[in-house]
């Protein structure tokens, strides 16, 4: 047992109850219920172990207070379902830990998820980096959020490294550079990966941000 704080890691404000039985068991078995989780997620700290007394007489109950662990997935969770809410959308949330720790994969699951990917994946992008801040005022540690919808990203990616291959193609023909369309920094490194190993193009990107785009040219040797 610990003294309970009413917080995780950084300003997690978490559910905490003082519950009062006969036990301390009893109250244990009570908070269980009325949090809805098992054991093995919560932390305890107990208030007033309790006393039978004599024959019954002066006897006291136990007392003590019960919150759920800190846990960042069920943070995440937490925090797109508040942002749903507020948007009047239904979605599944699922939600997955990296084995390193590191990386939360979050799949996002429903009937309007056209209304969450938006113009070119920006409501996406914009809701991930979201997550990410938030999740960022929780841990003191490096850990990545990805948001993801009806496999968009590898859609996405897909579509750009065929962008990025006809773009050089045209290069080549024309002799000419081409500046695509500004991109998020996701979107113009994977023009760059793509073109990297190219023999007769490099890339580059020019502007600023939310403008940066990505400028494909002949190399100079050919």
């Amino acid at each position: 047992m610990r003294e309970i704080t009413g917080k995780g890691q950084g300003e997690f404000e978490m559910e905490c109850i003082e519950v009062t039985a006969k036990t301390v068991d009893d109250a244990i078995t009570e908070g269980l219920i009325k949090l809805g989780t098992t054991s093995d997620k919560v932390e305890t700290e107990i208030i007033e172990k309790g006393s039978v007394g004599f024959l019954g007489i002066g006897s006291k109950p136990a007392v003590i207070k019960i919150w759920k662990k800190f846990s960042i997935e069920e943070f995440v969770r937490g925090f797109l379902d508040d942002v749903f809410r507020a948007m009047g959308l239904e979605v599944e949330i699922i939600v997955k830990k990296s084995e390193d720790e590191k990386n939360i994969d979050v799949e996002l699951k429903g009937e309007e998820m056209g209304v969450l990917i938006g113009k070119r994946g920006q409501t996406l992008d914009s809701l991930q980096y979201l997550t990410n801040l938030a999740v960022g005022k929780q841990v003191n540690e490096f850990v990545k959020v990805k948001i993801d919808t009806e496999n968009y990203r590898k859609r996405r990616r897909e579509t750009l490294e065929s962008l990025a291959r006809n773009i050089a193609y045209k290069v080549k023909r024309t002799k000419r550079p081409v500046s695509l369309e500004p991109m998020n920094p996701f979107e113009r490194r994977v023009i760059h990966s793509t073109l990297q190993g190219d023999k007769y193009v490099n890339t580059h990107s020019e502007g600023e941000e939310p403008y940066r785009y990505v400028v494909v040219t002949l190399k100079k040797n050919i």
